[in-house]
């Protein structure tokens, strides 16, 4: 088998993968095709999602349902005011050997899941949100002198109100850069809304089933970073990135008004990676300036922060990010 025909392959088992678990999360949550595509995005990365949207949009079913559609390890953490870090990540207890002697052991906390559901992250202090940060980036936990790694694959999905302003902890600028994709929400149309009553007033609905394993998941991953991209392509990304930065010359008008800081490296990573999964979920095995561009208001707009001008006047970060894209040659001059 040639390597463009192994390549093939590889694609279209793709496409059937995710095609699978579009359909079967579709069982369980209605509608929402961007925002189930941007969270099995975030998996495929190896990274992590924070969902944006008001109470009972089905953010929590969504993240369990891709768990077990995944047949991945599921746990949630509900998040409190008085939510510590050992709740979180675990606690040493001292136990009693056989022989009588004290030892000290391990016992996991809930963040040792292939998929954790942070629930309404900024109500927890920023002592307990600090909790997630070496996990979310080096996929393990330090506690003592021991490091315990995560069980591949592994990925936080955080949800957070946006209306609710009252007990909660703005996300700092350093745990936002570490989430893949900000996905918001929206509310149902008539017609999803009409279908949600039906599926949540009737009869118990099936539960959903596994149709992609874990192997599946690591092949995937791994195949995503093979996907190659050309140089105008990657010139595009880091360019846009540039432009999110008052003080670069690719700034537009509403960047050195209303922005305060630009988006970090890791965000021209996210546009890159985001590229080329949104290409393989198109059959291509190549990422286009047309797959940066449709991943960047998600990759970027958590990563752009406004000044105090621009959140006096209500200026939202997509406006900006929009402006940015409209106005960003393809090419180089």
């Amino acid at each position: 088998m040639t390597d463009k025909t192994s390549e093939r392959v590889e694609v279209e088992h793709f496409e059937r993968a995710v095609g699978a678990l579009r359909e079967e999360v579709g069982v369980a949550v209605v509608g929402q095709r961007e925002v189930v595509d941007g969270v099995i995005t975030c998996m495929l990365a190896g990274s992590h999602a924070l969902l944006e949207g008001v109470p009972g949009l089905g953010k929590t079913l969504l993240v369990r349902t891709l768990a077990q559609a995944v047949g991945l390890t599921f746990s949630r953490v509900q998040f409190t005011p008085d939510l510590m870090p050992a709740d979180i990540l675990g606690t040493t207890v001292i136990e009693e050997t056989p022989g009588g002697r004290p030892t000290f052991e391990f016992r996991r906390g809930p963040i040792f899941a292939h998929v954790v559901l942070a629930d309404e992250v900024n109500r927890a202090t920023p002592k307990t949100q600090s909790a997630l940060l070496e996990a979310m980036q080096e996929h393990s936990v330090t506690i003592g002198r021991t490091t315990h790694r995560m069980e591949e694959p592994y990925f936080v999905l955080a949800t957070q109100n946006p209306l609710e302003m009252e007990g909660t902890y703005p996300l700092p600028e350093a745990q936002l850069d570490r989430f893949f994709l900000k996905l918001q929400v929206p509310f149902p149309t008539r017609e999803e809304l009409l279908r949600i009553v039906q599926l949540t007033t009737g009869e118990s609905q099936r539960l959903p089933r596994e149709v992609v394993t874990r192997d599946d998941v690591l092949r995937m991953q791994a195949l995503v970073r093979r996907v190659p991209v050309a140089d105008p392509v990657s010139d595009y990304a880091i360019r846009l990135v540039l432009g999110t930065h008052p003080d670069q010359a690719l700034a537009t008008d509403k960047v050195r008004r209303f922005v305060r800081s630009g988006a970090s490296p890791r965000g021209a990573q996210a546009l890159l990676l985001g590229a080329k999964i949104r290409a393989l979920f198109a059959g291509r095995f190549a990422a286009a300036i047309d797959d940066v561009r449709a991943v960047a208001p998600a990759a970027l707009r958590h990563r752009v922060l406004l000044s105090f001008e621009g959140e006096a006047e209500g200026v939202k970060t997509d406006e900006v990010i929009g402006e940015l894209l409209a106005r960003l040659p393809e090419t180089a001059k």
